[in-house]
């Protein structure tokens, strides 16, 4: 875990409240997860926390929510590399971390996992009911990164793949990829199969998007899911076969935070940066922090914010 304590030193102002309900009617509505909640005229005071998934996109946008949240004038520090889903939204539960980075569509499989949700509208509409009480979400950014089905040229060519739907005539002879849990996941083998009716002639479990790509490259595998704002899929030119089927649901970034420990400005701040953040600009991110001239999260988060007017 690595801890920066923040430059800044203003005390938080007025509470989360009222806003945040007001930002989550604009998302789509659903039961209010702060109805009910505590004192709402209490103000919260002190440090906002900004945690982070143990992944570099996660970092990244971590380090852009405690840049805005400093240029807005609140006191932050950041928490990054916390670990999986379940161990973040622990940390946020138990007071750990005040807000962290997450994905729309999966923390909502995460809290519910009977969840038929795919758009983004969708998601939006059943997350805020969906969530446990004392956490909430805050405005969801455009920039998504999705699981996707990826191929080389050569594969696309040889199979004549355009889309997942063209896997289905091949399928048993088509070694897939991915991560564990893909074998796990509605969206994985078993949404391969419901929405295409692809049953791939083998899976092969890999942890590491920079080994799933480079397995795909050699050959090892034949189809790899590989999110969509991976900079290896430009680079290597590589071919994101569609989903007319919406086997994937959208993942659109948002704050995930707790319900009572937010100062207003913080909310507004998290909700200003949410309206600029494009998944072009992840792209970008994920690319500024990869390869041999790689920089820092931080280092690459700061320039996106110098650039975006912070």
């Amino acid at each position: 875990m690595i801890t920066a304590p923040a430059s800044l030193r203003r005390s938080a102002g007025p509470a989360l409240g009222a806003a945040l309900l007001l930002g989550l009617t604009a998302c789509g509505g659903g039961d209010d997860p702060l109805a009910g909640g505590g004192d709402s005229s209490a103000a919260p005071s002190g440090t906002v926390t900004v945690g982070s998934a143990n992944f570099p996109e996660s970092e990244i946008v971590a380090e852009l929510y405690a840049g805005a949240l400093e240029s807005a004038g609140v006191e932050t520090e950041t928490s990054l590399g916390i670990g999986a889903r379940e161990a973040y939204v622990g940390a946020v539960q138990d007071g750990s971390v005040d807000v962290v980075p997450d994905y729309s569509g999966n923390l909502l499989l995460f809290v519910d996992p009977e969840a038929t949700a795919s758009s983004a509208e969708e998601i939006m509409d059943a997350l805020p009911g969906a969530l446990p009480e004392g956490l909430a979400v805050l405005e969801p950014a455009e920039a998504q990164n999705k699981d996707a089905m990826v191929v080389t040229p050569g594969t696309a060519e040889q199979y004549g793949l355009t889309s997942i739907a063209d896997m289905a005539e091949v399928c048993d002879r088509l070694v897939v990829a991915g991560p564990p849990e893909f074998a796990e996941r509605a969206y994985g083998l078993q949404g391969l199969e419901e929405n295409y009716g692809c049953v791939p002639r083998s899976f092969e479990p890999i942890n590491g998007g920079p080994v799933t790509v480079q397995a795909l490259l050699d050959g090892d595998v034949d189809v790899a899911d590989i999110f969509t704002t991976t900079p290896a899929i430009a680079d290597n030119d590589l071919v994101v076969l569609e989903d007319p089927e919406n086997n994937f649901i959208a993942q659109q970034v948002l704050p995930l935070a707790a319900a009572d420990r937010l100062p207003q400005e913080a909310v507004d701040a998290l909700n200003e940066l949410s309206g600029k953040l494009t998944t072009e600009d992840l792209l970008d991110l994920n690319r500024k922090v990869s390869g041999e001239s790689a920089v820092s999260p931080a280092d690459a988060a700061q320039e996106w914010l110098s650039a975006n007017g912070y």
